[in-house]
């Protein structure tokens, strides 16, 4: 998958894909990965990101409606992703069909350290 395929599957899936587009644009790294997971694995998984991410006060786009495609998604298998911004400021998470030719959600989390922990 080349940079120009992933940003012209970014629409407006969630909140999150005008700033992975952009971010991708703007010489962030990416990467998609082979594996195949059902996404009812990766909605338990991100239900509690989401939790942990607001009890932090933690900055993110797209997290909740990413937690609902996800479990929409039910069994569905579906590959995963990862953009990080060339300033290291966020993360995007991607989530994709299987054939990796359409994006069902992405998820952007700041990355901040906190105090403590």
């Amino acid at each position: 998958m080349t940079r120009d395929d992933l940003c012209e599957m970014l629409a407006d899936q969630t909140p999150a894909c005008g700033p992975a587009r952009e971010a991708l644009l703007s010489g962030a790294t990416f990467d998609v990965w082979v594996g195949l997971l059902p996404a009812d694995r990766h909605f338990h998984t991100y239900r509690v990101r989401s939790r942990v991410a607001r009890r932090h006060r933690q900055e993110t786009l797209g997290l909740d409606e990413t937690v609902g495609i996800l479990e929409a998604a039910g069994d569905e298998l579906i590959r995963t992703g990862l953009i990080r911004t060339a300033d290291q400021v966020w993360t995007f998470t991607l989530f994709l069909n299987a054939a990796a030719t359409t994006v069902l959600a992405c998820a952007g989390v700041a990355r901040t350290s906190y105090e403590g922990h």
